[in-house]
Parts: structure tokens; C-alpha cells; sequence
């Protein structure tokens, strides 16, 4: 009797089933925490990930890097395939010119430190002059540790400084094999992706929001390369031309340092900014030295930090502080290359970890850039007309999609 007033009795069915029932707002709700141990246990995993990535850099920086390069030059790559060239030759052709722009770019770095290595021991009575300065300036305040002052004259003797880059120099064989490796990893790369469309519309179907997050890591990392390449370029004839105006020796060297390090956030134009400092300081003046620094900064702040965002819209989807500490994590696990390789790496950990996974998006949150801030409310449910079929909407709405 109890059994047939409850089918009768829809308030007796609901206290029932109270106990077992999820309020409106938990199943409308489209986030889920975790709770602070899981937090912790990711962190803990994090850091062990770091550390042992740390022991295969050697062999994740080519792999990773080529990736990145395949994926600035897959605009080329598409465009070739829309004018029905054949997918080998389309990816043939995709290979040979990312090996062109990677010769170009290993020339220049060769070019660039052999021209100081001739050129910087020649500022060596310069410096002596700067040092005897520096020493007269420092007395002022009392500073008298001679020691320390003749540890940083050995360390920043031009003399030193040109020793230095000829013993990065004589370290080729490591870096003719991390260029063979990467040249390896670049051909299989484009030799898989002739086939690789059909794969990803099929992940697309099994799952989307896998195939959603990818997509959107490969867009937004591909334009990241391209529109930092393309800006690299105009800062660099921009200083050039400035340099070239302000009486700076090696004026086309610190253009090639300024491009080379605009791929390294935050901090890169301050890397490419020192040396042409320095030198303006050694040979010319303190003056000069001063206008040089000004002119840099106010170019490179113009360009990269008021212009390049604008062109490279949502490719870069972190905040400034992620994006700093983004470049000491991948620097620290993966060596000198992993600042340029720091915003594409938290790219691809935030599509796999965050971007495909619902319940982790509440992340985008704290690191995005342009987070959105006002949840969507839940879609109210629609009202089936009278004397239509169970089902029906249903039907339809699948019939649309």
C-alpha cells in the first residue's frame, strides 16, 4: 500500500528520493574544485615532472622544438595543399624551407659571435678607462674591496668576454648534433602530416574537446611564432637604423641579437638591450650610453608591448606573471632554449591539462589573460507543445546539428 500511494503521490516520491536527489545549482554547474589535496599531489607531480624532464632535455628540446617549427610553417604547408599541390611534395617543399630559415638562422648566430670576437678585444683601453672610473665613483661610498673589483675586471674584460664566446665556439659537435636531430624531427614530422588531417577529424569525433583544445593550441602556437618572427624583424631594422644614427659600433650584430632574443618573454629585449649599451658606453660616452638605453626601450616597449599584442590576439592567452614564470619553469627544465620555447611549452600543458578537461577549466581562471568572468547561466529547459511525440525535440535538434 505504501508502494501505491507513492505512485500516486509525487510530494511522497520526491521526499523519498530527497536523500539521493542533486540540487539545481550542482547539476547546472559546470566547474568542479578540487579539493586541496589533489591540488598538492598535482604540484608534487609537477615538480618530479620537472626534475626528470630536466635529465632528457637533450632529447626533448630538438623533438619539442621542431614541433614548434612545424606548426609556424603549417599556414605554408595548408596553403599548398589548397592549390592541390601534392600532399608529398607540399611537404617536401614545408621541410626544405623551415631547413633554409634554421640555416639562416645558425649563420647569423655564427656571424654575429665571430664579429665580436674580433672586434671586442679592441676596446681594451676603453674599458681600463671605464674600470678606473667605476673604481673612482665607488670610493665615494667607501667601497674599497679591491678583490671583489679584480674579479669583476677578469669577468668583464672584453679579453675575457671574446674567450668566452670562442670556447661556445668550439662547442659545435654538441650543437651540429642538436641541428641534426632537430633536421630529423622536422622531416618525420612532415612526412606524418600529409596523413595527419583525417586523424584529427576523427579525434574531433570521438573527442571533442580534445580535438577542440589542440586545434586551438596549434593555431594560437603557430601564430605565436609567426607574428613574433615577423616583429623580431621590424624591432631589429628599427634598432639598427637607430643604432646606426646614434654613432653605436656592430650596429647589424645587436640588430641580430635584438631579433634573436624577442622570442624570449618578458625579459628578451632587456638580454638584447646590454650590449649595445655597454658598447656605446666604451666607445663613446656615458651620454651616449644613456640615449642608446632610452631609444631601445621606448622602441622595443612601443612595438612589442602596445603593437605585437594586438596582432597576436588570443595566441598568447596567459597573464604577464604566468608568462614569467613560464619562461624561469622551461629554462630550468629544458636549458637556454626553453626560454624560447617557455610560452608555447605552458600552451601545450594548459591544452592537454585545463583546455580538454572540463572539470580543470576553473584554472583559465587564474591564468588567462581574458578569462570570462560570467559564468553562463544554465539553459532553461523548453516546455514540449501538446500532443506532440515524446522525443520529438530531440530528434530535431539532432537533425539540425
Amino acid at each position: 500500500m505504501q508502494a501505491e500511494r507513492d505512485e500516486h503521490d509525487p510530494s511522497a516520491a520526491g521526499s523519498g528520493n530527497s536523500k539521493n536527489s542533486t540540487p539545481a545549482s550542482d547539476k547546472h554547474r559546470g566547474i568542479t574544485y578540487p579539493k586541496p589535496l589533489a591540488i598538492l599531489a598535482g604540484v608534487v607531480l609537477a615538480i618530479v615532472g620537472l626534475i626528470a624532464l630536466q635529465q632528457i632535455a637533450s632529447f626533448v628540446t630538438p623533438v619539442f622544438l621542431g614541433f614548434n617549427l612545424a606548426l609556424a610553417i603549417s599556414p605554408f604547408f595548408h596553403w599548398m595543399l589548397r592549390r592541390r599541390v601534392p600532399k608529398i611534395l607540399a611537404g617536401t617543399v614545408a621541410a626544405l624551407t623551415v631547413y633554409a630559415l634554421l640555416i639562416l638562422f645558425v649563420g647569423l648566430m655564427i656571424w654575429s659571435v665571430a664579429l665580436l670576437i674580433q672586434e671586442l678585444p679592441k676596446y681594451g683601453a676603453e674599458f681600463n678607462d671605464l674600470y678606473r672610473n667605476l673604481l673612482e665613483w665607488l670610493s665615494g661610498f667607501g667601497i674599497t674591496q679591491d678583490a671583489l673589483l679584480a674579479q669583476l675586471q677578469g669577468l668583464f674584460n672584453p679579453a675575457q668576454i671574446a674567450a668566452l664566446l670562442q670556447s661556445l665556439m668550439g662547442n659545435f659537435g654538441s650543437v651540429m648534433s642538436l641541428f641534426a636531430t632537430l633536421l630529423v624531427v622536422i622531416f618525420f614530422i612532415f612526412f606524418d602530416a600529409v596523413t595527419f588531417e583525417p586523424r584529427m577529424q576523427r579525434v574531433r569525433v570521438e573527442q571533442p574537446q580534445v580535438g577542440a583544445a589542440f586545434d586551438s593550441f596549434s593555431q594560437g602556437v603557430g601564430r605565436y611564432w609567426i607574428v613574433t618572427t615577423i616583429f623580431g624583424l621590424i624591432v631589429a631594422v628599427i634598432d639598427v637604423i637607430a643604432l646606426e644614427i646614434l654613432g653605436v659600433p656592430l650596429a647589424l650584430v645587436w640588430g641580430v641579437f635584438s631579433f634573436l632574443t624577442n622570442y624570449i618573454p618578458n625579459i628578451g629585449f632587456v638580454i638584447g638591450m646590454i650590449p649595445p649599451v655597454l658598447m656605446a658606453l666604451l666607445a663613446n660616452d656615458w651620454v651616449n650610453a644613456l640615449i642608446v638605453l632610452a631609444v631601445w626601450s621606448i622602441i622595443n616597449f612601443v612595438i612589442q608591448s602596445l603593437i605585437q599584442p594586438k596582432f597576436a590576439g588570443e595566441a598568447v592567452g596567459v597573464t604577464p606573471t604566468v608568462s614569467f614564470l613560464s619562461l624561469l619553469v622551461w629554462a630550468f627544465a629544458l636549458g637556454p632554449i626553453g626560454a624560447l620555447l617557455a610560452l608555447p611549452a605552458t600552451l601545450l600543458v594548459k591544452a592537454v591539462l585545463v583546455d580538454a578537461n572540463p572539470n580543470a577549466r576553473w584554472i583559465n581562471l587564474l591564468i588567462s589573460s581574458e578569462p570570462d568572468l560570467n559564468p553562463s547561466a544554465p539553459k532553461p529547459e523548453r516546455r514540449r507543445r501538446r500532443g506532440s511525440r515524446p522525443g520529438s525535440s530531440e530528434v530535431g535538434d539532432a537533425a539540425a546539428g
